[in-house]
């Protein structure tokens, strides 16, 4: 994949200059193929939320085909991404005929602003019947269009909304845009409140760190479980594993960098700004990390980067698994979602500054987003619902699934002054003196991280570090979105009328964030998220602990959190209850899948091999026994015979499990999925590795 490496270090920033979104219908590339009148009204839909111009759309259509001609495109496609989490595209060739049977090369601006796929196929919720096929979709210019490259040819990919005939959102990124508006017009609200100018433009930002795990292609292959549910249902951890902590940021194997500097160069053309790459906790186990960008364009680059992942895997012969928990008393992977709000002149709004006692915005912001996540902790946790991540949550470095927010020692000590009605400032910033002569006073941040959080505050935005690794980040985002948008809309209600009053204005947002504080202060907590301590205080505090996905899901169709997406246009209520139903069913569905390979894997291949080291056990016995062998004997039998036993208990174990299936008993099931494991668990591990059919967690993770 990598064909024009640089040959010298020097050369390394002149290469990504080249390479960097060349295969992205940006601004740059707009600037030299549309009429400057053209790229102007383009830009202010981009950067100022105006609607699209549709006199413009033919010009704009004719430029972007040109364009993807001359890469080498032959078929565009409305890039979408459906209710099922993954992403969609049906293809059309620019290829046309004139009247008189000649081949023409045609895009025209209805072709790129609306399509229309079939949406029999796709989740609806309900949101339409089963014969009513006709679904749309829509340009989106505020993320750019982008060439995807096979070996062999290119196709211009649009990325656009997805609805049904009646208008009603059958995809994530219509909602995710819905809330972004609502939440950047109520911080511009909040902003003039502050006396900050009524034309500041806010934006909504997000950056997603991606957690996966690479394993051989070849021994992918020969575990079922990981080809159909993407995790292993069976095996035991190695002696070493990740319990030695040699893995995190070590150095990374050459076949992994290999790959790695062939993903950051498949990102960097599609115009993604990949970041960071390192080793993670559990062996096989990696991370990438992009620079921030609005949430609607870091959502879209995340499907992207992971669709990237998976191939270039494939090309070095290994497989990527983006599921929440892989393998079993390890670390699983996450979807940290870093989330913030921003404006021109004041960066982050989340930014407290040296002195956050004298950020009056930042603290407002802060306490609007503490009551948020207190109110609607439920809600969160259900954006976060999934059968990978029930696996997940609360295990291994992961957050528990008590939604809690962690904000450090600085920002504890603000919170308990404004509290106490107190304004003292916070000691300055501390500098840590390593104890080496040769190296600098290092400036020490304002708090410790804390991994067992679900929801921390890190410098200058909040990191919702639940969100699972499968996971489009654009769901979580809209719940976060909106949760804060209702919060800064009940504070600014209060400050709009005596915004012109500095001394009313400024007793009355004290006593509001004292007030707010005093509230909603349960939700803070900065100790070990992971300790019993926690789930028996979170209890005595009243904060919720959903383990089980769908009782976590259910919040979503409470009356409150309907009330809630309709006040402010962002789902309505037949959109959200169709998004529970969609997201039920999906839970049920990969149960049974896991379920059906489990009993697949025990009858088909683990009863056999088993059989066969039983039947190797007791020919040994009877040699032994013919030739007047004495000495071990005993082991022998004993073995065999703990062997037997648990080759007896396999199929009532998978009899049980069938009954649960066929009974729709999701707790039955998970339950009989536990103890098959714990029995073939433990055959493997007194069964010859010459006979075991699959690989064991040894040979797959370390590469």
């Amino acid at each position: 994949m990598h064909t024009n490496p640089p040959s010298e270090l020097g050369n390394a920033a002149t290469f990504i200059a080249e390479i960097y979104g060349q295969d992205v219908f940006n601004m740059e590339t707009m600037r030299g193929y549309l009429p400057r009148p053209v790229y102007k009204k383009l830009l202010a839909t981009i950067r100022k939320d105006e609607k699209l111009d549709p006199d413009i759309a033919n010009e704009v259509a004719q430029a972007m085909m040109t364009w993807a001609l001359e890469k080498g495109a032959s078929h565009y496609s409305h890039w979408f991404q459906p209710l099922n989490g993954s992403t969609a595209e049906k293809h059309d060739s620019f290829v046309d005929l004139d009247s008189e049977g000649n081949l023409k090369l045609k895009f025209s601006g209805k072709s790129l602003v609306q399509g229309e796929p079939d949406a029999s196929s796709f989740p609806s919720g309900g949101l339409r019947a089963t014969f009513e096929a006709r679904g749309y979709t829509a340009w989106d210019p505020t993320s750019p269009a982008f060439i995807k490259r096979t070996t062999n040819g290119a196709t211009l990919c649009i990325p656009t909304a997805f609805c049904s005939y009646k208008g009603q959102a059958l995809d994530k990124k219509t909602p995710l845009l819905r809330s972004m508006s609502a939440v950047t017009k109520m911080a511009q609200r909040l902003l003039s409140c502050f006396g900050k100018g009524d034309n500041v433009h806010v934006g909504a930002d997000l950056g997603a760190e991606q957690e996966y795990f690479l394993v051989d292609k070849m021994l992918y292959e020969q575990r079922p479980d990981l080809m159909m549910c993407g995790r292993t249902l069976f095996g035991n951890v190695p002696p070493k594993h990740q319990q030695m902590e040699d893995h995190y940021f070590g150095s990374i194997k050459d076949r992994v960098l290999e790959f790695m500097v062939d993903v950051d160069e498949a990102l960097w053309k599609l115009g993604i700004p990949a970041k960071t790459r390192h080793n993670e906790v559990a062996p096989g186990q990696f991370e990438i990390a992009p620079i921030f960008e609005s949430q609607n364009l870091a959502v879209d680059h995340n499907m992207l980067v992971m669709e990237v992942l998976r191939k270039t895997a494939n090309k070095h012969n290994m497989v990527c698994l983006l599921h929440e928990k892989p393998f079993a008393g390890m670390n699983g992977s996450g979807k940290h979602n870093n989330w913030s709000l921003s404006a021109p002149g004041f960066g982050s709004l989340l930014n407290p500054g040296s002195n956050p006692q004298e950020n009056a915005i930042f603290l407002t912001l802060l306490c609007a987003t503490i009551k948020a996540v207190d109110e609607h902790a439920d809600l969160l946790r259900a954006s976060v619902a999934k059968i990978g991540n029930e696996h997940r949550l609360g295990a291994h470095e992961a957050p528990p699934a008590i939604i809690s927010i962690f904000l450090g020692d600085m920002l504890d000590e603000v919170i308990e002054q404004i509290e106490k009605g107190s304004t003292k400032k916070t000691c300055t910033q501390k500098t840590m003196n390593i104890g080496v002569d040769t190296l600098p006073m290092l400036p020490l941040d304002t708090s410790d991280r804390n991994r067992t959080s679900p929801f921390a505050f890190t410098g200058n935005k909040f990191e919702f570090r639940s969100v699972g690794s499968s996971q489009t980040c654009a769901w979580p985002m809209t719940v976060l979105n909106t949760i804060v948008t209702e919060t800064l809309d009940e504070i600014c209600n209060i400050l709009e009328p005596i915004k012109d009053d500095p001394e009313q204005f400024n007793s009355t947002l004290n006593q509001l964030l004292q007030d707010i504080i005093r509230n909603h202060k349960r939700i803070l907590f900065s100790g070990d998220g992971y300790g019993e301590a926690w789930v028996k205080e979170a209890e005595n505090r009243g904060l919720p602990n959903v383990p089980r996905t769908i009782d976590a899901l259910a919040p979503l169709v409470s009356e409150k959190s309907i009330a809630l997406f309709e006040k402010y246009g962002v789902v309505s209520p037949v959109e959200l209850h169709a998004r529970h139903d969609i997201q039920t069913e999906i839970f049920y569905k990969e149960l049974n899948i896991e379920a059906e390979t489990a009993v697949l894997m025990v009858e088909t291949l683990y009863i056999p091999a088993v059989t066969e080291q039983l039947t190797q056990l007791t020919t040994a016995l009877t040699q032994m026994n013919k030739a007047g062998i004495t000495a071990g004997t005993q082991a022998t039998i004993a073995r065999a015979n703990r062997v037997g036993e648990l080759l007896d208990t396999l199929p009532v174990q998978v009899e049980a499990l069938r009954n649960a299936m066929d009974k729709g008993d999701t707790f039955a099931i998970q339950q009989g999925m536990a103890e098959l494991r714990v029995t073939v668990d433990t055959l493997e591990s007194i069964t010859d590795a010459n006979l075991w059919p699959v690989p064991t967690y040894a040979e797959l993770l370390f590469l």
